[in-house]
């Protein structure tokens, strides 16, 4: 049996007629019924098997693209995701669409905002990327010139980790760098794909913003999307298309099918320098985060790293490191372990709250942890943006990582948190 054989499976309880459908565990089959349902069939169960036909794979004819000369010219770098995805109702395969034809095959529509052009990094899951990846990426946009801007499309688990990377790396951009996925796969009625990917192109072809930004759904309305700033946005809802959302910070833009509108006034233009890129090392870097009933032991399990983020509690970002009873005897050990740890590496604290800001000034347990070295104290730098940032900085200004991990490098820190985030 191979894939896209149509077949009939005898198993220990019933029959399945259907189409072999690709498989990643090696103990099942995976088929498409007749009736347009996938089922995976353990191989151990199966009793027998007769191949009715073999489906081969159709070729596809795709005119070349002639190019506009009156438009703009938008690169597309393809990293995975399920925004460039094309769905065969044969035999249910979701197959990526990377070359320029097969985009505008399935988006027809950006033809007349620009001539797209594209080529695939790497296509693989965003859960899987690490900091080899973003240099990666970066060596792509260094690559290009007399273009109006590149769009990255990227799934969206760890969409915003690498718009916080790139934010940092990149120095003097000269154009866009618009970062899209998409919540639902295109073979969904609902699929926000196209209206981010079209919004984004509008967003680059019709503006002179020369950043980083994220471009997905404002609401659950397929009228418009926002283009969100790079270092301020959370994924806040694991499936909705409107999932992303500022972190005590204005949207950049809202745009539709019929126009931009600025939010804010002061964004990146295009810069005359060359463009700089600083690129990640293989640092060791570690998110821990404050839960009741805390072990010395997840403080020192970090002390090879080289550097940590603990995401606190309240307002403080708070741990527990105060003995107040012969129940909390612990919280002691915790407290000198994150003493000994401060003194190694940089240790900076987040705090669990959405927005806001980290303020160890208000109580004796901030207090506490300003006294051994904790960073972190006043700014409002989500975890994942503080990750990246800490990262950065020990891969490019080892020596001065305490001193410029509470500087406003990129945007990260707002001086005043806008008032509809305020209480």
């Amino acid at each position: 049996m191979n894939v896209n054989d149509y077949v009939v499976v005898s198993t220990v309880s019933d029959e399945f007629k259907g189409i072999i459908l690709e498989s990643k565990n090696p103990e099942k089959i995976i088929l498409k019924l007749d009736s347009g349902y996938n089922i995976s069939l353990n191989k151990k169960d199966i009793k027998e098997t007769k191949v009715l036909s073999s489906l081969k794979k159709e070729k596809r004819s795709i005119s070349k693209l002639k190019e506009n000369p009156s438009l703009p010219t938008i690169l597309i770098l393809h990293t995975g995701g399920t925004i460039a995805s094309r769905v065969d109702y044969k035999t249910g395969a979701v197959n990526p669409a990377f070359s320029p034809e097969e985009i505008l095959e399935m988006f027809p529509d950006l033809q007349q905002i620009a001539n797209i052009k594209s080529r695939l990094i790497s296509n693989m899951f965003s859960e899987d990327m690490n900091f080899n990846h973003y240099n990666l990426i970066a060596s792509e946009i260094e690559k290009e010139s007399n273009i109006k801007g590149i769009i990255i499309t990227h799934g969206t688990d760890t969409l915003h980790y690498t718009s916080a990377a790139l934010s940092f790396m990149l120095d003097n951009l000269q154009f866009p760098v618009i970062i899209v996925g998409a919540q639902r796969s295109s073979d969904r009625g609902s699929s926000d794909a196209f209206l981010n990917l079209y919004c984004a192109c509008k967003f680059i072809a019709e503006t002179d913003y020369c950043g980083v930004a994220i471009c997905m759904h404002q609401n659950l309305n397929d009228d418009n999307c926002v283009i969100l700033p790079s270092l301020k946005t959370k994924k806040l809802h694991s499936s909705r298309r409107d999932a992303f959302k500022p972190v005590n910070a204005e949207e950049i833009a809202i745009v539709n099918k019929k126009q931009v509108n600025f939010i804010i006034k002061d964004y990146p233009k295009a810069s005359n320098k060359k463009l700089i890129i600083k690129n990640f090392k293989d640092v060791k870097v570690g998110i821990l985060m404050a839960h009741p009933n805390m072990k010395a032991e997840e403080i020192s399990n970090y002390k090879n790293f080289d550097g940590l983020i603990i995401e606190g509690t309240g307002i403080a970002g708070n741990f527990p490191i105060n003995k107040i009873d012969s129940y909390t005897e612990e919280n002691e050990k915790i407290y000198n372990e994150l003493k000994k740890l401060a003194k190694k590496i940089p240790v900076a604290a987040t705090t669990q709250t959405i927005f806001g800001r980290v303020n160890m000034n208000v109580y004796s347990t901030g207090i506490k942890m300003q006294e051994i070295g904790i960073l972190g104290n006043l700014l409002d730098m989500t975890t994942e943006t503080a990750f990246i940032k800490l990262a950065f900085l020990l891969s490019n200004y080892p020596k001065e990582v305490r001193k410029l991990y509470s500087k406003n490098l990129k945007g990260e820190i707002s001086s005043r948190i806008n008032e509809k985030f305020l209480d």
